[in-house]
C-alpha cells in the first residue's frame, strides 16, 4: 500500500541524509513554523561547558532541537511547561528585547522529551524538575525575532481554553502565511505558465505542514511555509498529482485548483463514480481488491489520513486449522453482519443496553475503522506514528497486535473491539506483519519478547499468509457475498431503519454531517469535537442508497444464446460445437467493432425508416418508414422487390415471425399488421391499443406492443388449426399499464423480463411471469429513444433525449453508470460491454462501458440514426436513418 511505500521512501532518506527530525514529532494539530542552526550550551558557563551543534525548530506547540550527531538525542520541549522564555543573561521581563551582543535563548521549564537518542525509535524519554537550557543561534541577529515569536506562542500555550489556543495559533499562521509567496524561481521551467496560488495544507498521516500551492500548465508545486521538506513536485507531464494531500482554507480554492486541473493538464484523469466501477467489478474486469479500493477513495478515504483510512473486511473465520480449505463456507466470516454482531451472545448484551439507551441511541461505542487501529496493525512499519498519537509510549505488550487469531478472537468476543482490516491484509508487502526494525515492543505477561505477528497454522510464511488471504478476498464465495458487506460500509445500510435492522448503529458523531461544526459557536466545544471525531473514526462516505448489486460469477452466469444457425453438433465433452465457434466469433467481432466499413447504402423510402428485420438466410431485408410503407430488399439482386402500405399512417417497428413467413408492422394509426411473404398479402390487423404503437416485440408465440396509450400488453398466438383459418389471432393475456407514453421495449433472452421506457423518461422493468414491476428508475430527464438488456440479463442499457447514456443493474434496479454524449443516441446494440449507437448526428458511436468513454465515431447517414441491427454472428450491421437510407457496415479485421 501507499502507506508502506510512503514509510520505505521516508526510512531511506533517512539513512542518507542522517536526519531524524520529522513532524511526527511534533503533537497532533501542531504546526512547524521555522528553524535556525543553532548550538545547545550544557553547562553555560562552567569548565563542564559543551556546546553541541544542531538545529533549533520553532513549533506551535513546542521547541525542538535536534543535534547533528545521532548519537545525541533530539530535545522537546513543551512550550506549556516553560516557566521563562527570554535572551540568555537578561534579567526582568521589560528587559527581553534590549540590545545584546549574546545569540543565546534562555528556556526555563519543568518537563523535557529526549527522542530517537542514538537514532533509536524507541518510547521517548522523559525528564521533568525545573531546568534551563540555552541555545545560541548562528544568526544573533534573528534572537529577537524569535524570542518575540516563542513568547507569542507560549502566551497561546498557557490559555485556559483548548478553543482559544486553536484560534491564537491559527491566527499566527495565516499571518505568516500572508507575509509569504510563492519562489516562483523554483518553477521547474522558465516557460510554464502560472494559473494560480494560494494557501493550503500538505496532509500526510497524522501531521499537516502548511504552506502555498502553485498551479502551472504542467505542474503543480507545493512549498512549505517552514521549508521543510522543501519544495515537492507533484505534477508533471507524466505523472499527474501522484500521491498527495492538500486540505484548503478556502473551498473556492479548491474547486478552482481543481477546475485548473480538470481543464489545463493534458493527462488529467477523468472524474469516475462509484457506479461506473461498479460495472467493471461485476462483469469481473475488476478484482475484489480492486473495487473495493476504488470505493475507499470515492468514499473519501485515504491512506493519507488515519482517521479515514482505507477500511477492508475481515473475510477468513478459520485460523485454527493446519490448511485453509476455501472451498468451504465456514472458513469465511458472515458478510451480511457487522463485525458487532458477529457473536450471537456479545450483541444480544449490546442490544439490551442499546433498547435501554436515551436518544442518540447506538449499538457500539467504538468503530471499525480509526488511527489506533490502522496504527495497531501497522506499528511494526510505522513506530514514529504510533508514538506521536500516543505521546512517546508504544501501547501495553498484551495489548499489542501480536497474533492474527488472537485480534480475530478478541473482534469476535471482546467487549468494545469491533475493528475491520485494513488493505495490507490483501497486499503483497510482508513488512508490517515482521520487526524487520528490531524495535523494542514490550514483553508479554508470559515472558515473551513483542517481535513478529503470530500467524495462522494454515499460513507457512507472512508472504503465504498474505497470497491466501487474497486468494479467500478474490474466491466465489467472497464474490457472491461481498455486496453484503458493501451495503454495511458504503451502501444503504449504513444509516437510518436499515442499519438499525441490520444491528449496524455507531456514534452519531462517526458519521458524515453527524453533527453541523460550523453551527458550533465556542472554540473550545468546536476543538473538542473535531479531537474526538479524529481520534474516535469516521464512517465512509455513503456510496450507494439502494441495495448493492451482486457480482456476476459463474455460478450465476446465463447459459449463452442458441441462433437459428447454430445448432450443437458435438454433445460429448472436449469437442467443439458450432455454439462455441459461435460464440467466440461474436466476441472477435465486438472486440473489433471500431473497425465497421460502410459496406453499401440504398435509399428506399420517401421518410425515415424506423425498423429493420432480416430474414434468417440473410437474403431479404424489411423496412418500415413514416412514409407509411413497408419494403421488402433483396440483397443479392440489390433491389427493391416490395412495398406495401397498410394505412395511411407512419409504420414504426418490424419483426419476422419464426420461418420467415409473416411480417409483423406496427402503425401509429393504433393497429399491429401481419403480412404474409410467400402469398404476399395481409394476413390480419391487430387493432389493439388507443393510440399509436411504438415497438412490438415477438418471443414464443407471443407479441408485445408498446403504445403511446400508457400500456404495453401481452399477447398470445392462437395456432391456426385451432381457428380454423390461416388469419392470426392473439388473446390479450396481460396489460403493463404506465404513467405516460410508452416509447421503446425490449425483452431480455429469456423473455422473462421486458424493459420499457417511457416519455417521461422513466425506465420500468416488468416481471413477465407475474406481470409486476421489478424496478421503475427515473432515468433521463426527456424521452426514452431506446432500451435493450444485455445478453446475461444482469443489465439494462437506455438512451433519452437528454443525451445520456445508462446501465441499470437488473437485481437491484440500481442506476450504475451513466455517461453522456454530445447528441441524443436514437439507438443501440450491445454486448454487455461494448456499445455501438446511433447518434442524432448520423454518425455510429462505439463505447467502453468498463472504461467509461467514447471510443470512437464512424461518419454514417446525413441525418439521425433511427434504427440499427445486427445478425447472430455479430459480422454484419444494417442502420436506418432519417436520410430515408438503410447502410450496410461490415467488420474488417
Amino acid at each position: 500500500m501507499a502507506f508502506i511505500r510512503k514509510k520505505q521512501q521516508e526510512q531511506q532518506l533517512q539513512l542518507y541524509s542522517k536526519e531524524r527530525f520529522s513532524l511526527l514529532l511534533l503533537n497532533l494539530e501542531e504546526y512547524f513554523f521555522e528553524q535556525h542552526t543553532a548550538h545547545h550550551i550544557q553547562h553555560k558557563g562552567s569548565q563542564k561547558e559543551r556546546r553541541v551543534r544542531g538545529s533549533l525548530k520553532i513549533c506551535s506547540k513546542s521547541v525542538i532541537f535536534e543535534p547533528d550527531a545521532i548519537s545525541q538525542p533530539i530535545i522537546k520541549i513543551p512550550l506549556r511547561d516553560c516557566i521563562k522564555i527570554g535572551k540568555h543573561g537578561e534579567n526582568g521581563t521589560n528587559r527581553h528585547f534590549a540590545k545584546a551582543k549574546s545569540g543565546g535563548i534562555s528556556l526555563i521549564f519543568s518537563q523535557v522529551y529526549f527522542i530517537k537518542e542514538h537514532n533509536i525509535v524507541a518510547p521517548y524519554k522523559i525528564e521533568r524538575g525545573r531546568m534551563e537550557y540555552v541555545f545560541e543561534l548562528d544568526v544573533s541577529g534573528k534572537v529577537e525575532d524569535v524570542v518575540e515569536t516563542l513568547l507569542q506562542l507560549h502566551r497561546a500555550s498557557c490559555l485556559d481554553k483548548l478553543g482559544d489556543q486553536t484560534a491564537m495559533i491559527t491566527a499566527i499562521l495565516q499571518s505568516r502565511l500572508a507575509r509569504t509567496s510563492f519562489d516562483k524561481n523554483r518553477f521547474q521551467s522558465v516557460s510554464e505558465k502560472l494559473h494560480m496560488e494560494c494557501k493550503a495544507e500538505m496532509v500526510t498521516p497524522l501531521v499537516t505542514n502548511p504552506g502555498h500551492v502553485c498551479i502551472t500548465d504542467t505542474t503543480l508545486y507545493f512549498q512549505p511555509l517552514n521549508g521543510y521538506p522543501g519544495l515537492e513536485v507533484f505534477c508533471t507531464e507524466d505523472d499527474l498529482c501522484s500521491d498527495i494531500y492538500l486540505k484548503f482554507y478556502d473551498p473556492q480554492d479548491r474547486d478552482e485548483l481543481y477546475f485548473y486541473i480538470a481543464t489545463y493538464l493534458e493527462h488529467h484523469v477523468a472524474e469516475r463514480t462509484a457506479e461506473s466501477y461498479t460495472l467493471q467489478w461485476q462483469r469481473g474486469h475488476l478484482s475484489n481488491y480492486q473495487y473495493l479500493l476504488h470505493l475507499n477513495n470515492l468514499a473519501d478515504r485515504s491512506c493519507n489520513d488515519l482517521s479515514q483510512y482505507p477500511v477492508f473486511p475481515w473475510i477468513i473465520s478459520d485460523y485454527c486449522s493446519s490448511e485453509l480449505d476455501l472451498s468451504n463456507p465456514g472458513t469465511f466470516r458472515d458478510l451480511g453482519k457487522p463485525v458487532g454482531a458477529l457473536n450471537k451472545e456479545r450483541l444480544e448484551r449490546l442490544l439490551e443496553r442499546y433498547q435501554e439507551m436515551l436518544e442518540p441511541k447506538f449499538m457500539y461505542g467504538s468503530h471499525y475503522s480509526s488511527p489506533g487501529y490502522v496504527l495497531f496493525y501497522l506499528v511494526r512499519i510505522a513506530p514514529e506514528y504510533m508514538l506521536c498519537l500516543q505521546n512517546g509510549r508504544f501501547d501495553n505488550a498484551d495489548r499489542m497486535f501480536n497474533s492474527i487469531a488472537e485480534t480475530w478472537k478478541n473482534c469476535l468476543d471482546g467487549a468494545t473491539d469491533f475493528k475491520e482490516l485494513i488493505p495490507e491484509f490483501y497486499g503483497d508487502d510482508v513488512s508490517f506483519l515482521v520487526n524487520s526494525l528490531k524495535l523494542d515492543l514490550g514483553k508479554r505477561q508470559g515472558g515473551q519478547m513483542v517481535d513478529d505477528v503470530e500467524l495462522p497454522p494454515w499460513a507457512r510464511s507472512p508472504a503465504d499468509f498474505l497470497q491466501k488471504s487474497r486468494e479467500a478476498l478474490e474466491s466465489n464465495y467472497v464474490s457472491e457475498h461481498l455486496h453484503e458487506w458493501i451495503d454495511l460500509v458504503f451502501g444503504y445500510k449504513q444509516k437510518g431503519s436499515e442499519a438499525v435492522g441490520a444491528h449496524n448503529v455507531f456514534h452519531p458523531l462517526t458519521y458524515e454531517g453527524g453533527v453541523d461544526l460550523n453551527s458550533i459557536e465556542d472554540p473550545d466545544e468546536k476543538v473538542a469535537m473535531l479531537t474526538q471525531i479524529l481520534e474516535f473514526g469516521q464512517t465512509p462516505k455513503q456510496l450507494f442508497v439502494t441495495p448493492h448489486p451482486q457480482r456476476i460469477t459463474e455460478k450465476f452466469k446465463s447459459l449463452p444464446q442458441t441462433s437459428c444457425d447454430s445448432v450443437s453438433i458435438a454433445d460429448s465433452p472436449g469437442e467443439e460445437s458450432f455454439e462455441d465457434l459461435t460464440e467466440e466469433s461474436k466476441k472477435l467481432a465486438w472486440n473489433n467493432i471500431a473497425k465497421l466499413q460502410l459496406h453499401e447504402q440504398h435509399k428506399l423510402h420517401k421518410e425515415a425508416v424506423t425498423g429493420i428485420a432480416v430474414s434468417c438466410n440473410g437474403s431479404s431485408v424489411f423496412t418500415t418508414s413514416q412514409d407509411n410503407t413497408l419494403k421488402m430488399f433483396s440483397t443479392e439482386s440489390k433491389m427493391l422487390q416490395r412495398s406495401i402500405s397498410f394505412s395511411d399512417m407512419a409504420l414504426s417497428s418490424c419483426l419476422l415471425l419464426p420461418g420467415d413467413d409473416t411480417v409483423i408492422s406496427s402503425s401509429w394509426d393504433n393497429n399491429v399488421y401481419f403480412y404474409s411473404i410467400a402469398f404476399g398479402r395481409s394476413q390480419g390487423t391487430l387493432m389493439g391499443h388507443d393510440d399509436a404503437v411504438s415497438k412490438i416485440c415477438w418471443h414464443d408465440n407471443r407479441l408485445y406492443s408498446a403504445s403511446w396509450d400508457s400500456t404495453v400488453k401481452v399477447w398470445s398466438s392462437v395456432p391456426a388449426e385451432m381457428i380454423g383459418t390461416k388469419r392470426h389471432q392473439f388473446d390479450l393475456l396481460a396489460e403493463l399499464e404506465h404513467d405516460v407514453s410508452v416509447d421503446t421495449i425490449s425483452l431480455n433472452a429469456a423473455s422473462t423480463l421486458l424493459v420499457s421506457g417511457t416519455r417521461e423518461g422513466k425506465v420500468t422493468i416488468w416481471d413477465l411471469t407475474t406481470a409486476t414491476i421489478l424496478h421503475q428508475i427515473q432515468c433521463h430527464s426527456g424521452t426514452v429513444c431506446d432500451t435493450a438488456f444485455s445478453p446475461d440479463s444482469r443489465h439494462v442499457l437506455s438512451t433519452g433525449e437528454d443525451s445520456c447514456v445508462n446501465v441499470i443493474d437488473v437485481q437491484t434496479g440500481m442506476l450504475i453508470s451513466s455517461m453522456t454524449s454530445d447528441k441524443p443516441q436514437r439507438c443501440f446494440i450491445w454486448d454487455g460491454n461494448t456499445v455501438l449507437s446511433g447518434s442524432q448526428s448520423g454518425e455510429l458511436l462505439v463505447w467502453d462501458l468498463l472504461g467509461g468513454k467514447l471510443c470512437e465515431r464512424i461518419q454514417g447517414h446525413k441525418g439521425a440514426v433511427t434504427c440499427i441491427w445486427m445478425n447472430e454472428q455479430c459480422s454484419s450491421i444494417i442502420t436506418g436513418g432519417e436520410d430515408r437510407k438503410i447502410m450496410f457496415w461490415k467488420l474488417q479485421y
